[in-house]
């Protein structure tokens, strides 16, 4: 049997190098598995059994977090039981792979959960945010191309933070980098590219950044640029919130609901699920299915229009 903790130590590193995950990825691998070794005390590969699995289940089910201000914590969700399963299950296809004598990944069952609900928001409502930002602004430049590249693009918040202003606008798409490193083409409407033009003429700096803050404590005349900095996720995610409640949309908006507002634009208009999936970058196309509800309500339409039409 073979030393757990440098099993762990050589898995990470696969994950990592081999497969080309994310640090993020990997730092999240490394807390699942090693809450699981130490609520198991596995000390070797062939410590993993299925009591062992259906105990830490049972914990995970049974948490309900620490005390804020005397109230106890929800249980923990489903979805993040199983983000330790799917580790779990992940260093066991691994330890098969190399011949390693442990549990069959297969042995182990996720957790069913609710299908995920979207806060989709109407094609109208969508419209009176893109209207939202004040053109007369620079601030408001700014933030109309962030709303413009959203939607156009479906990039993910991260996606949209990391790009600075060499994009060459007289293409119709770009390349970016994605989850795991991946790097997939994006295209880009040209009613973003206006908004990003316009947008780049109104900025007074030659910093790197597409996106930056507005800073008001620069010195003028020091060489500084009069921006503070390239725009933080949790900046961003303000911005589309704060446009959504300004266009009196009440639903909740989020960038990754542009994202979503992205594929259902995609969908109800006729294009196929294997390309959104491209376009949006997802690993698994089970991934994309959760917007399907689109699909499913245009055949629900073809079936009244079309079914018992000769009775």
């Amino acid at each position: 049997m073979a030393q757990i903790d440098q099993l762990k130590r050589e898995f990470l590193e696969h994950v990592e190098i081999e497969k080309g995950n994310s640090l993020k990825t990997v730092h999240n691998y490394e807390y699942y598995l090693t809450r699981f070794f130490e609520f198991g005390k596995i000390s070797d590969s062939g410590d993993i059994t299925d009591d062992k699995i259906r105990e830490f289940r049972l914990f995970l089910n049974r948490q309900s977090g620490v005390k804020v201000k005397g109230q106890q914590s929800a249980t923990m969700k489903k979805n993040t039981q199983n983000y330790h399963l799917i580790a779990l299950r992940v260093f066991l296809k691994y330890l098969m792979k190399r011949g390693i004598t442990s549990l069959p990944p297969d042995r182990i069952e996720l957790a069913k959960v609710k299908q995920r609900s979207l806060d989709i928001i109407t094609p109208t409502e969508l419209k009176r945010l893109l209207d939202a930002p004040d053109l007369n602004t620079p601030i408001g430049l700014r933030d109309k191309a962030i709303l413009e590249l959203f939607f156009s693009t479906g990039l993910r918040l991260s996606e949209l933070c990391s790009l600075n202003n060499d994009l060459d606008l007289s293409q119709d798409d770009f390349s970016v980098r994605g989850k795991g490193e991946k790097v997939r083409v994006v295209f880009i409407s040209d009613e973003a590219k206006k908004a990003i033009r316009e947008y780049l003429k109104s900025r007074k700096d030659m910093d790197e950044p597409m996106f930056v803050q507005a800073s008001r404590n620069k010195k003028a005349g020091t060489g500084n640029s009069a921006n503070g900095g390239r725009l933080t996720q949790r900046s961003i995610e303000r911005i589309v919130k704060n446009y959504a409640i300004k266009a009196g949309i009440s639903k909740k908006v989020t960038p990754h609901g542009l994202r979503h507002s992205f594929a259902t634009d995609l969908l109800s208009n006729g294009a196929d699920i294997r390309s959104v999936q491209m376009m949006l970058g997802h690993a698994n196309i089970a991934t994309t299915q959760i917007y399907t509800h689109v699909t499913d309500a245009q055949l629900r339409d073809v079936h009244k229009k079309f079914h018992g039409k000769n009775k």
